[in-house]
């Protein structure tokens, strides 16, 4: 048996340090072309007790990735604390097949298997697949391709897609097609089929994501999609041909009462933004020319249209509030309550919705800034009705409400410029700290086969500027001769 991948050589430190450094994952690149001499893929097959179908499995996915992938890959055997054969079928094939490996855990579970042999791979593109092989291999190729492109963050095989083709019983139609509704109405999931087992992911995605992912069993999928979809990445779907696996030894009841608890406890935390998902926040734009506009700050575009919106449904909750209040208060006393109440759900929509800053970190501190925002408001729409009052004497209650629209339209444009350059900077502009500047360095440095042609290039051009140099100094030197 080959070596295993190690937990310990120091590697998980590193990417560690450099995620708590990082908040923001990088623009997404297509793997360059000299990458292909190298494992790109890393298939994982989680299995458990499967003595009987491990072999034909692994010898079947490898015939497939030696005829049809044009990278290179590897197959990994997760073996879920087997009891019966597995391990040493699993051994025999690592031995016999240069491109499978094996890793033992001593604990039951899919989703803790795929997060541990996911977080010590070092290939760039990460899937896995069940053993049964019930999805057609023609799909692989589709299911990485937009990943190893730079176009998507995850992909999925989806057996309730249009032009998929699926062969199963009534029983577990109905269950599938049940959970996905569940999850498309209490968690507002997207995508269409979270239990195929059929997925792949970007390593750098994995980095940032599976830290956050608590689930270790069979709700692990839905969870990861969830965050994923939530933070904004861009999940890939692709139509598979699926057979139904007779024999398969899932227990449906429970594990449907652990997804249906695994929903809630997911639902719960993105409820109250317990989840930090602003790391897993990709630029707006991948293509150079959208981050080199000369004088507009990246987002703006969005950013104004979710202030604008924010803005509307604050100012018709204001406007409520003042009718309401006004009713056994005075005018600015009915102004202030009103203000204050929509001031602080205004920024806390803000937060979310406009700068996409999610989680409790700094919450308290934005507030407390909002409220500053709030009293510079309040100045101007009390000040607003001060001369009013002074101008009209009594005016009427619908000649107050114009009055007051105006001059939140007025305080409305400078919130938007204090909310983007006080309350919510964008950090990401911010020099990288002296630590992640020396990780880099250190990347830099590590001799990795996927170096980006743009390094090559440029070192080149620089060999080339300093060997023309060095001629003219020679010419030069001859001709004063």
């Amino acid at each position: 048996m080959r070596s295993e991948p190690s937990a310990s050589t120091g590697e998980p430190f590193t990417e560690s340090l450099t995620q708590s450094l990082t908040e923001s994952l990088p623009n997404r690149e297509h793997l360059p072309v000299e990458a292909a001499r190298a494992v790109v893929l890393d298939v994982v097959v989680p299995v458990y007790n499967e003595e009987k179908d491990l072999e034909s499995c692994v010898r079947r996915l490898h015939d497939h990735l030696v005829r049809t992938f044009p990278y290179g890959h590897r197959i990994t055997i997760a073996d879920n604390a087997s009891t019966d054969r597995t391990p040493e079928i699993a051994a025999w094939l690592s031995a016999l097949i240069p491109e499978v490996t094996t890793y033992r855990l001593e604990q039951k579970g899919r989703g803790r298997a795929l997060r541990t042999v996911w977080s010590a791979s070092d290939a760039p593109v990460l899937a896995y697949m069940d053993v049964d092989l019930s999805t057609d291999l023609n799909a692989l190729l589709p299911l990485v391709a937009p990943l190893i492109s730079g176009h998507s963050d995850l992909a999925i095989g989806s057996r309730l897609a249009r032009s998929s083709r699926v062969v199963r019983g009534p029983k577990r139609e109905f269950i599938s097609r049940t959970y996905n509704l569940i999850l498309r109405g209490s968690l507002a999931a997207r995508f269409s089929d979270a239990q195929c087992g059929f997925k792949a992911i970007r390593r750098d995605v994995a980095q940032r994501l599976l830290p956050m992912v608590e689930d270790t069993g069979w709700f692990f999928d839905t969870e990861l999609l969830v965050l994923a979809e939530r933070a904004g990445l861009r999940i890939h779907e692709v139509p598979v041909d699926w057979v139904d696996d007779p024999e398969s030894t899932v227990h449906i009841v429970k594990t449907a009462t652990d997804d249906l608890k695994g929903v809630w406890r997911v639902g719960k935390a993105l409820a109250v933004g317990a989840l930090p998902l602003d790391r897993l926040a990709r630029p707006f734009g991948d293509d150079p020319r959208d981050r080199q506009l000369p004088g507009v700050p990246g987002g703006l575009a969005r950013q104004l249209v979710g202030f604008c919106v924010v803005g509307v449904l604050s100012t018709l909750f204001y406007l409520a509030l003042y009718s309401l209040f006004r009713m056994g208060l005075g005018a600015q006393l009915a102004n202030a309550g009103a203000l204050l109440v929509s001031a602080v759900a205004n920024t806390a929509a803000n937060r979310r919705l406009t700068f996409g800053v999610r989680g409790r970190d700094r919450a308290v501190r934005h507030q407390a800034q909002g409220l500053v925002v709030f009293a510079i408001g309040l100045a101007l729409t009390s000040g607003s009705l001060a001369a009013l009052g002074t101008a009209a004497g009594a005016p009427s209650h619908a000649t107050e409400l114009t009055v007051l629209i105006a001059a939140n339209l007025a305080a409305t444009v400078l919130r938007f410029l204090l909310f983007r350059v006080w309350v919510f900077p964008d950090r990401r502009t911010e020099s990288p700290a002296p630590t992640a500047a020396l990780l880099q360095d250190h990347d830099q440095d590590s001799a990795s086969p996927y170096r980006s042609a743009r390094e090559d290039t440029r070192e080149d051009t620089r060999e080339d500027t300093r060997e023309d140099t060095r001629d003219d100094t020679r010419d030069d030197a001859r001709t004063a001769r």
